[in-house]
């Protein structure tokens, strides 16, 4: 065994969560063995306390008098937890069928993370090492990726069919940097590409959001094998599927049968490196939708908000916590002035629908109750333009029309001047306007 999976956990082997009769499960070509386990059962209540009462004197920290463990040096016996939670001490907490909810959110990062980071070779985040290789030879799998002894005594890499060469990185990279996105549903993706041109870097947790479940099923078509495709843009339909505001029972069970095939696909591509925790935990997510429902009711994103909104308060920087209580006493103390404050313009009581800096003086066709946003602009119109937007005011302001009837009837107004006035100061409003 090499020395990456004696050192590091990888979770394979999700033929497991296949039915028994699946082909798949008599396959050589995942790890070189036949699967014959079934789907690891739940521990019950009392296997559970059991195995915490095997750490409960265990505390966070080295306890003081031990040493540090040495590299490949193991516990004589192996403990399913590393210690046992405050939490439980709650009387209803052993109870709760969902005590722990896993995070959609960071799991979809590290995914994609993950994805990104072995398809467009990535320094530092991709999981195809020369490690990753021993393992392949160790466990005799896809002989076409082993490493090759050179003449001189050197080894060298072979490259792999699941990763993209420099052409094909600067061709999704010029994708990222042609796609345009509404305001507020994604930030600007191209602020994440390298100067160079071939490399992504630097996403943010709502950026893997919508790169796992949008753009990587389209951008890679094309670019990387079909199976490849297939797998990504499946997993990131599966994900959006799990992301929907509502949840039906039958499809969250769909949704658990087609989760490990895809995984096991994966698993036919990519090293045994590249599944971590993070990857394994996406079958545990249709379980936890039946229990919690929406996702929208688990996830890290209201309290990254917050958490985003807290740090916006910090004024000085060497006491952050009192710079935080202050901007939130502020905030109560305005809140609540500004509920009680009827003859007051607050923030709960004005009226939106209203154009500001509007008067009672104003032509009825401006006062069209929207709020216009951004800046103002100086734009300079033809004259053709120009006749038109003075047409369509003076056919639409209810104040003109009592003096466009005198000019279609062909009559005499009693008072020319003031019909005169009165045209000229519509010309005049539509002009400054």
């Amino acid at each position: 065994m090499s020395k990456s999976l004696r050192n590091k956990i990888c979770y394979i082997g999700h033929r497991r969560y296949l039915p028994k009769n699946h082909k798949w499960r008599r396959s050589l070509t995942f790890d070189g063995h036949h699967e014959y386990k079934g789907e690891p059962q739940k521990l019950s209540l009392e296997e559970t306390l059991e195995c915490l009462e095997k750490v409960k004197d265990i505390t966070p920290g080295k306890p003081d008098g031990i040493k540090k463990r040495k590299c490949g040096q193991k516990d004589h016996e192996p403990k399913l937890f590393s210690r046992k939670s405050a939490l439980w001490k709650l009387p209803y907490w052993q109870h709760l069928k969902l005590p722990h909810n896993l995070d959609m959110m960071h799991i979809e990062k590290n995914i994609c993370d993950a994805l990104l980071g072995i398809i467009l070779r990535l320094e530092g985040k991709n999981k195809d090492t020369v490690n990753a290789r021993l393992d392949l030879q160790d466990m005799g799998i896809r002989h076409e990726l082993h490493l090759e002894q050179d003449d001189d005594n050197s080894v060298s890499i072979p490259a792999a069919w699941y990763a993209m060469d420099k052409e094909e990185r600067a061709a999704f990279c010029g994708f990222l940097r042609s796609i345009r996105f509404p305001y507020g549903y994604a930030s600007i993706l191209t602020r994440c590409i390298s100067a160079d041109g071939s490399k992504v870097q630097g996403l943010k947790t709502l950026d893997c959001h919508i790169m796992l479940q949008r753009i990587l099923p389209v951008g890679l078509r094309g670019l990387v094998h079909k199976d490849i495709y297939e797998a990504v843009a499946e997993l990131g339909k599966k994900f959006r599927e799990l992301c929907s505001r509502k949840l039906k029972v039958d499809v969250i069970k769909r949704l658990k049968a087609e989760i490990p095939l895809i995984l096991c696909k994966l698993e036919k591509i990519f090293p045994p490196a590249f599944f971590d925790m993070m990857v394994h935990l996406a079958i545990h997510l249709p379980d936890e939708a039946l229990l919690r429902g929406p996702v929208q009711y688990g996830w890290m994103y209201p309290m990254e908000h917050q958490m985003g909104t807290l740090k916006g308060n910090v004024r000085n920087r060497a006491r952050p916590e009192g710079s935080i209580a202050e901007a939130y006493i502020a905030n109560e103390a305005l809140t609540f002035c500004s509920r009680y404050m009827e003859d007051v313009v607050t923030r709960f009581n004005r009226d939106d629908d209203k154009l500001e800096g509007a008067s009672d003086g104003d032509l009825s066709i401006f006062q069209h109750g929207v709020k216009l946003l951004g800046a103002n602009r100086q734009i300079y119109l033809e004259d053709k333009e120009f006749d038109k937007l003075c047409w369509y005011v003076l056919n639409n302001c209810d104040e003109v029309e009592p003096y466009l009837r005198c000019v279609f009837f062909k009559t005499v107004c009693a008072n020319k001047q003031l019909c005169q006035t009165i045209m000229t100061n519509t010309y005049y409003e539509i002009c400054m306007q």
